[in-house]
């Protein structure tokens, strides 16, 4: 029994039906890929933020060639146009170059470039310094799991949408799991439900070690006139202190280019909007140490992120930093995405891939980005956990 059906549980399923299993798949939702992995920036990320030797930029860097071949494969739309990662100040140089050292070390292709070439790349770019990364692509994620639930069918997964998991109760032969359309049993759970694997986790008896906390990324889009300032995808320098990418210009496969996200605390696990508010989740959070110490740690970029929110100017503005024409009136909203953040209660932010093993099961905590580029890497690993006992 796989629950969650975003890529993560979608190639879970699939790696475990090609190693013989029978797999039912469960999602609560009417779709596949419905909230993280149909609202992410659509990018599959090279492995150049990651130390060297952890199990993200491994996984990050295998993830990006697996993914790009088998989207490929499946004729699944990608372009690896690769992605300009610029320093603004020269105070942003030695982590840029640090940037670098990683890249080399992760065996990632990229290179530094100074202000004119960089302006040869990106003409609109302002920056005293660059790194180009060459194996950066953007890839139609909800099309890849649309490939994937293909594959599923062919081999002979139930798929089970609309299916929410009520109840999860141990058994001497595996797990019996509660539904809305009655008991389903199955001899492992592997547990991929992104914004509520901590509740998951608890249904099945286990104290996890950290509670989801849901982050909105707000993003916007130039509008047609403004889309010639942006040929292609244009980062910043990001803050290490924080496991943030930063706002950042991206140009999708259909021609439009996207800014975003920011990063503020969700009102709710699958809130997209302000006024997107549950009780239930609001009162999960605040009774949550690790969520007052997090907020104390970080007051100030907190209070900047939601200013920043209310505000197109200021959202504006942090773009302009990175390409210095881009004003107020040339961008418009365009959605957002919650990020499922796995919280310590220390208040620390879990920054690498978290699972628990239980008897017979594995709880996927938290799988950030890189999570969608590294699908089918991270499937193979949690299906040797999920078959090993």
């Amino acid at each position: 029994m796989v629950v969650g059906g975003g890529i993560i549980g979608l190639a879970v399923a699939r790696e475990l039906a090609a190693r013989g299993s029978r797999v039912t798949l469960c999602e609560k939702e009417d779709r596949w890929g419905a909230h993280q992995t149909g609202h992410n920036s659509q990018v599959a990320h090279a492995g150049v933020y990651y130390a060297p030797g952890s199990a993200k930029a491994r996984l990050a860097v295998e993830g990006n060639r697996s993914i790009v071949a088998y989207a490929r494969d499946r004729g699944v739309a990608v372009d690896v146009c690769g992605k300009l990662i610029v320093a603004t100040t020269p105070a942003e140089l030695p982590a840029l170059e640090e940037l670098a050292s990683r890249a080399a070390a992760n065996g990632v292709p990229a290179r530094l470039v100074d202000p004119h070439e960089a302006a040869e790349m990106e003409p609109h770019v302002a920056c005293v310094r660059a790194l180009r990364v060459e194996s950066t692509a953007v890839i139609d994620f909800p099309g890849v799991c649309a490939r994937l639930v293909e594959d599923l069918t062919s081999a002979g997964v139930e798929l089970r949408l609309g299916t929410q998991v009520l109840d999860i109760r141990n058994c001497s032969t595996g797990v019996e799991i509660a539904t809305p359309d009655g008991v389903l049993r199955a001899d492992r759970l592997v547990n991929c439900a992104g914004l509520h694997a901590d509740r998951i986790a608890r249904l099945a008896g286990l104290r996890p070690p950290v509670q989801i906390v849901p982050f909105r990324g707000e993003y916007y889009q130039l509008r047609a006139a403004a889309r010639h300032l942006v040929r292609g995808l244009v980062y910043p320098v990001p803050d290490p202190t924080l496991p943030f990418l930063g706002v950042h210009l991206t140009r999708m496969l259909d021609g439009t280019v996207h800014a975003g996200p920011n990063a503020v605390l969700a009102l709710r696990r699958e809130g997209y909007r302000w006024r997107d508010v549950s009780l239930r989740d609001l009162a999960s959070a605040a009774r949550y140490p690790g969520l007052w110490r997090l907020a104390m740690r970080y007051r100030r970029t907190a209070a900047a992120e939601v200013a920043r929110s209310l505000s197109r100017r200021r959202f504006a503005a942090s773009l302009a930093r990175l390409v210095p024409e881009i004003e107020a009136a040339d961008i418009t909203r365009a959605g957002a995405g919650v990020r499922a953040q796995a919280l310590r209660p220390d208040g620390t932010l879990v920054d690498d891939f978290l699972q628990v093993r239980a008897n017979r099961q594995v709880h996927v905590l938290n799988a950030p980005s890189p999570a969608a580029t590294a699908a089918l890497e991270i499937a193979r690993h949690i299906v040797d956990q999920a078959l090993d006992d």
